[in-house]
């Protein structure tokens, strides 16, 4: 199915190619304006992840609040003084504000990511 934005308003698409050209991220405020995926209220990202994969860097005052949903796989997060590992499918974590993560995929692992609002800034090198 190929992304397609239609004059009905609507937006269909494929995760896992769509994602491939914002480093997984399929809505947010780095989507074209215009787009019907750019938001400035909400990111959503659909993580593939190999095995051993970690994230580059912790992140460093965090700003959002943030939901992760395993898909399929096994992925531990990081936080201050607290470990998480997501399992089972549907297994899910929330952090909020000011709660600095990390994370490495224990397995090869598919996990939806949502968080907001959408802020600039907050690439990792």
């Amino acid at each position: 199915m190929p992304s397609v934005t239609d004059d009905d308003g609507l937006y269909v698409g494929k995760a896992e190619p769509d994602a491939a050209t914002d480093r997984g991220w399929l809505l947010g405020h780095f989507k074209p304006p215009g787009d019907l995926r750019h938001s400035a209220e909400v990111e959503i990202k659909w993580g593939v992840h190999p095995k051993g994969e970690r994230r580059a860097a912790w992140t460093d005052g965090e700003k959002r609040t943030a939901l992760l949903v395993l898909i399929s796989g096994r992925f531990r997060l990081e936080f201050p003084g607290r470990d998480v590992v997501l399992a089972e499918q549907g297994d899910y974590v929330v952090w909020g504000r000011g709660v600095d993560h990390s994370w490495e995929a224990e397995e090869e692992s598919v996990v939806l990511t949502v968080r907001w609002p959408s802020i600039p800034g907050y690439r990792v090198p």
